[in-house]
């Protein structure tokens, strides 16, 4: 699988990079046709780094107190406060980076967590956000909280709003003419008998 790789470089910034396959993965909401591979975004210090201060940009006007990070970007989460305090409407803020815990599909913040949420002005991050479903779980989640979403970002994502809440993307399924997406019961590829390469997480894939 790892032969079948090819690079996509960000428009706005070619030092971030992420690895594209092609094929037939199973993730949590969906079948797909290619593997979106962000760990160099996720893990290396200097991508990090660059990829926050690309989404720094989209935000010098919007104030936020918390960054709450989903799918292991909490490496992009820290830069990204670091960069929203140096200037814009976030000079000097002291900006809080938290991970709540998923289950089920829900997020859930323990009682230590809270007060970061609770009236605070709330910009998620995530990694993927190709269907919607996670940002918009992730939102009802802050609400429920009494969080007020600022907005969203994600490194790879559809073109989607939700809740009125605009969100912010690096890379998108247009940068990838031939990417899809199915529901398990509609998967094409499933009905022509072509098996799964791997099953795809926020930490990677495993080839089956």
């Amino acid at each position: 699988m790892e032969t079948r790789a090819v690079y996509l470089t960000a428009r706005r910034n070619d030092a971030v990079k992420i690895r594209i396959y092609r094929g037939h993965f199973a993730t949590k909401h969906s079948h797909v046709s290619h593997c979106i591979d962000m760990t160099a975004a996720k893990s290396e210090m200097n991508m990090a780094r660059t990829v926050a201060k690309l989404f720094a940009e989209n935000f010098q006007s919007t104030p936020i107190d918390t960054i709450i990070t989903l799918e292991r970007t909490k490496m992009i989460g820290a830069f990204l406060a670091g960069e929203l305090s140096h200037g814009g409407v976030n000079l000097r803020q002291d900006i809080a980076v938290i991970t709540p815990e998923i289950t089920d599909d829900k997020m859930i913040l323990r009682d230590n967590l809270i007060p970061y949420v609770k009236d605070k002005r709330v910009l998620l991050l995530t990694a993927t956000a190709t269907t919607g479903l996670t940002i918009a779980s992730a939102l009802e989640g802050i609400r429920y909280y009494g969080g007020m979403p600022a907005g969203a970002a994600t490194i790879f994502g559809g073109d989607f709003w939700v809740y009125n809440v605009p969100v912010v993307k690096l890379f998108g399924v247009e940068d990838i003419p031939e990417y899809a997406s199915w529901k398990f019961n509609e998967c094409p590829l499933c009905r022509s008998g072509v098996k799964v390469d791997a099953v795809v997480n926020s930490y990677g894939y495993s080839k089956i």
